[in-house]
């Protein structure tokens, strides 16, 4: 894990990285010096590790609960090298959904394609930055929706360090399997009126996770229409379940 720029910002400190060719960000509170819980972000899709609402709720979790927060991007996105296979399944899906294919079963399965890749990955990223002294070994939490969700349901499943995960915006269709396997808390977001996740296959996810905890999040609007204040209940929600650190505490 190579550290490559870092800055610093109303108690805030950031610094990218690269794990191989995994490029990421990871942002701690200003002299942390502790373990403490670290949250996994997981992008939408388009969108990168920096994300302004990735960042945006990245430095409410530090700055607010004094967590470690970390992001990289997938394949496909952001700063990672071309990848040939990606762009072609990604053209060749954009080509269907046009042609009239069902859009849910297209998205569906693209993201069990990337998941097999990022899921490994995200492992490994968590294995690193566990071992910088100022994050520690502390409880792992994860927060995805949309395209975050379709990685994050393989990832939660398979990663039991993960206590607490926020998902959203994502159907059973290719999740169903692994999300049986979640057993955490899980606080679930579902926009009504979404245009890319039938409103069903959305029901069936919240009802496939094992979580004896779970609680489903529904509020009127489409995809990208999901209230500012999910936000406030995000850091409740892992404030409960992970509690609350500060820079110099363990």
């Amino acid at each position: 894990m190579r550290f490559t720029i870092e800055s610093s910002s109303h108690g805030v400190r950031e610094q990218l990285f690269d794990l191989g060719d995994i490029p990421g960000v990871l942002w701690t509170p200003e002299g942390a010096a502790a373990a403490r819980p670290l949250i996994v972000l997981g992008h939408g899709g388009g969108r990168h590790k920096k994300d302004p609402d990735i960042e945006a709720l990245a430095r409410r979790l530090t700055a607010e609960c004094g967590y470690a927060v970390v992001a990289v991007d997938v394949p496909g996105h952001g700063d990672r090298p071309v990848d040939e296979e990606f762009n072609r399944i990604a053209a060749e899906n954009q080509a269907r959904a046009e042609a009239g294919e069902d859009l849910a079963r297209l998205i569906a399965d693209f993201q069990a394609f990337v998941a097999r890749r990022t899921v490994p990955e995200w492992r490994s990223v968590v294995d690193a930055v566990q071992q910088v002294a100022h994050v520690g070994a502390g409880p792992v939490g994860y927060w995805g929706v949309s395209l975050g969700c379709g990685l994050g349901v393989p990832f939660v499943a398979a990663e039991p360090r993960v206590r607490a995960a926020v998902l959203g915006l994502g159907g059973a269709l290719a999740s169903a399997g692994d999300a049986a396997r979640i057993t955490c808390p899980v606080e679930f977001l579902l926009q009504w009126d979404d245009e890319r996740v039938p409103r069903a296959a959305a029901l069936a996810l919240f009802d496939a996770f094992g979580s004896a905890e779970k609680s489903l999040h529904a509020n009127p609007g489409k995809h990208a229409e999901v209230p500012a204040h999910e936000l406030d209940s995000t850091l409740r929600f892992f404030t409960r379940h992970l509690g609350r650190h500060h820079p110099g505490r363990a």
